[in-house]
C-alpha cells in the first residue's frame, strides 16, 4: 500500500524521483544494471519485490524506517483494504448498470491521497513532502453533497438495517464497515499529530478528537467526526438497494 500511495502522488503531483518506476529505472541505469546479454533494462518494468522489508521494516514517504506493525502501516493496510472493498462493490453495480460507478472510482483515487497523507508522518515531514500529500477539506464536501442527493430519493429509516438488499448493496455495506475500521485506525495518527485531520473526516465516525493530546496541531478544535465516507456507502447501499427493487432486511428482536 505504501508503494501504490506513495507511487499515486508522485503521478498525481508530478513528483519524479526514487518512489516511482522512472526512480527505480534511474537507480538501476547508475549502478550499471543491465539484462542477461548486457543492453540496458531501463525499457523493463521494475521488480514487484524489493527485499527492503525481510527485517520486518518499512519506510515511510519522509525516509523513517519503522517497524511493519506501527499504527502507520496498519492504517495504510486498512485504507488498502477498503479501496479494495469498494472495488469488489464496483464490479457488482457495473453489472447492473449503476450510473454511479464512477463516483466510486473516485474515491478510490481519493483513498489512494488519503494512504500518501498517512504515510507522510507530520513528525518528520519537510515542506516538500507537505506540499506533495496535503489533503485538503475539498474531497470531504463532496461526499457530503452526493450524500443529500441519494437521501433525497430515499424512503425514510425507520429500523436498523441489516447488510442485505442484493449483492450491490450487501458489497457497499461490507465497505462501509471496513471504512470504519480505517477510520478506527487513522484516528490515533490524527490525535498523536501525526495525519491530517481532514483525513479522518472524510473516512470517518462519530469519533471525537482530544486537542489535549500533545502534538495535535495547534489551530484544531475538537469535534465530533460526524460521517462522511462510512455514510456514503450506507446511503448508496440503500439507493442501491431501491434502485434495483431488492428488500432490505431490518433488524428483528428475537423472541425470549
Amino acid at each position: 500500500m505504501l508503494r501504490r500511495a506513495a507511487a499515486a502522488a508522485a503521478a498525481v503531483r508530478g513528483l519524479r524521483g526514487p518512489l516511482g518506476a522512472a526512480g527505480r529505472r534511474q537507480r538501476q541505469q547508475r549502478s550499471g544494471e543491465g539484462s542477461p546479454d548486457g543492453g540496458s533494462r531501463s525499457d523493463r518494468a521494475p521488480k514487484i519485490y524489493t527485499r527492503t522489508g525481510d527485517a520486518g521494516f518499512s519506510s515511510t514517504f519522509t525516509g523513517e524506517r519503522r517497524p511493519k506493525a506501527d499504527r502507520i502501516f496498519e492504517a495504510l493496510g486498512a485504507t488498502d483494504e477498503l479501496s479494495s472493498a469498494i472495488g469488489l462493490a464496483g464490479e457488482f453495480m457495473s453489472e447492473k448498470g449503476h450510473t454511479f460507478v464512477e463516483q466510486l472510482h473516485k474515491v478510490q483515487c481519493m483513498l489512494q491521497d488519503v494512504g500518501s497523507n498517512i504515510a507522510t508522518p507530520l513528525s518528520s515531514a519537510r515542506e516538500a513532502h507537505l506540499k506533495r500529500t496535503s489533503f485538503s477539506e475539498k474531497p470531504v464536501l463532496e461526499l457530503e453533497q452526493w450524500i443529500d442527493s441519494y437521501s433525497e430519493e430515499l424512503p425514510p429509516l425507520r429500523a436498523f438495517i441489516l447488510p442485505s438488499g442484493g449483492k450491490s448493496s450487501a458489497a457497499l455495506h461490507f465497505s462501509r464497515a471496513v471504512c470504519r475500521r480505517a477510520e478506527r485506525c487513522v484516528v490515533p495518527l490524527v490525535q498523536a499529530g501525526e495525519a491530517d485531520p481532514n483525513v479522518a473526516k472524510y473516512l470517518n465516525s462519530c469519533a471525537l478528537l482530544d486537542t489535549n493530546a500533545p502534538d495535535v496541531r495547534s489551530g484544531f478544535t475538537a469535534f465530533p467526526l460526524v460521517s462522511r465516507l462510512s455514510d456514503y456507502l450506507f446511503v448508496l447501499a440503500r439507493y442501491a438497494a431501491m434502485k434495483e427493487g431488492k428488500e432490505e432486511k431490518i433488524y428483528v428482536k428475537p423472541g425470549p
